[in-house]
Formats: structure tokens, C-alpha cells, sequence
């Protein structure tokens, strides 16, 4: 079946199959949150991204094999409220950015810093910190050595434009945050946002003029 990335509360996950790297991708409250199970096909770990909500499904959607690691994207509250439980019940490692930790009520186990590397058994992803969403937002990368990368880019960047700011220095930030670390790769880029639809970075490049002046 072919991946479309389209997912509602309650509804069923989808799967996006890469050769070493399986992603599923389910919608969560408590605003229409994604979260992301990553399976390396080789040895079979996992890590989650963004323990948002409705610790029930997300534990379902782990399944007995456990999760190695929980990632939190940013410190915002809809996007750890299932954090703790899940947590408590697989003992996964809890990483997120620096600037960030601090806004999370679970320790972090892991803080992560621009350019460091998360593993979820072979397959490695790499962490870029954006500053504008919030001080210490992070998305993944992961550079699929047999296709085009894959993005995990929480609030920072959604099909149509970035994710909110509430002063013009943070959306500046932001902005050129995206097009320093982001918009560097290839437009066949796909990226998975932390709420909604995904998107390629081709498809909205062209658009990168247009939010900068629009300032939001």
C-alpha cells in the first residue's frame, strides 16, 4: 500500500517502508498531534518522536518489542503529554534539545545539541536546533543512503509555511534556520511535520520568498 502520510485521531497508522528504516506514523490528541515510530529493519529497535498524547495508542503502536528511545521535538506541552507513561512502562531513553530540556516535566536522559547524532539501531539521524518555535527546537534527519533524506521537523516547519513565532526575531530566526540547515537538501527531501499532512522541501520552496514577507 502506498504511504500517504494522511492520519486522524482514532483512525489507523501509516507506514512509510524504506529499505532499512520503517517510520508508521499515527495521529494523537491533544491537537491533532503526530507521533513517529522508526523501526530499523535490521535489527529491529525502535524509537519514538514525540510521546505527544494517548499513552494507550502509542503503546500499541510500539508493540511488545518495545521503544529504545523517546524523542521530544520541543518543549511544548501537546507535544509530551504521554511521555511520562510510556516512559514508565518501556524504560526508553529520553532525548531532547539542550535549550529545551528544561520546559519538559520528564528528565531528559540525553541532550541534544546541533549536528549530534541519535542512532535507533543501525540507522543514524542527525540533529538539527532551530531557534524561533522555541530556544531549543530539533528536527531529525535522516540522510537515506538508498533514496532522498527524510525530515521529523515537530513545529518548526509545515506544509505551507514555518510554525508559529510570536516575536519577528523569532521568526527571523526561524526562517533562516530552516533555509541554513533545512533547505540545504534536495527538493526530493520528504518531511513529516508534527501535526497535519507531509510534505516535500520541493514543494515548498518556492514559497520561501513569499513567508519572509509575509512574516509568518
Amino acid at each position: 500500500m502506498t504511504y500517504s502520510g494522511r492520519v486522524t485521531v482514532g483512525g489507523p497508522a501509516d507506514v512509510h517502508e524504506l529499505k532499512d528504516l520503517m517510520i508508521t506514523k499515527v495521529a494523537v490528541g491533544p491537537m491533532d498531534n503526530n507521533a513517529y515510530l522508526l523501526r530499523c529493519r535490521a535489527t529491529d529497535e525502535q524509537l519514538l518522536i514525540d510521546a505527544a498524547n494517548d499513552a494507550e495508542t502509542l503503546l500499541g503502536t510500539i508493540g511488545d518489542d518495545g521503544v529504545a528511545s523517546v524523542v521530544t521535538t520541543h518543549r511544548h506541552g501537546d507535544h509530551w503529554q504521554a511521555l511520562a507513561e510510556v516512559v514508565a512502562a518501556t524504560g526508553a531513553r529520553t532525548h531532547a534539545g539542550r535549550d529545551d530540556a528544561d520546559g519538559i516535566p520528564v528528565p531528559t536522559d540525553v541532550l541534544v545539541d546541533d549536528g549530534d547524532t541519535i542512532r535507533v539501531g543501525q540507522v543514524e539521524l542527525t540533529a538539527r536546533h532551530l531557534v524561533g518555535h522555541t530556544p531549543g527546537s530539533i528536527v531529525l534527519v535522516y540522510d537515506d543512503p538508498h533514496g532522498h533524506p527524510h525530515v521529523f521537523t515537530g513545529d518548526c516547519l509545515f506544509p505551507g509555511g514555518p510554525g508559529r513565532t510570536t516575536r519577528p526575531e523569532d521568526f527571523q530566526s526561524l526562517m533562516s534556520g530552516l533555509e541554513e540547515k533545512v533547505f540545504t537538501l534536495p527538493d526530493e527531501t520528504w518531511f513529516y511535520p508534527g501535526h497535519g499532512n507531509d510534505s516535500s522541501l520541493g514543494a515548498e520552496r518556492p514559497h520561501l520568498r513569499e513567508w519572509r514577507a509575509r512574516g509568518w
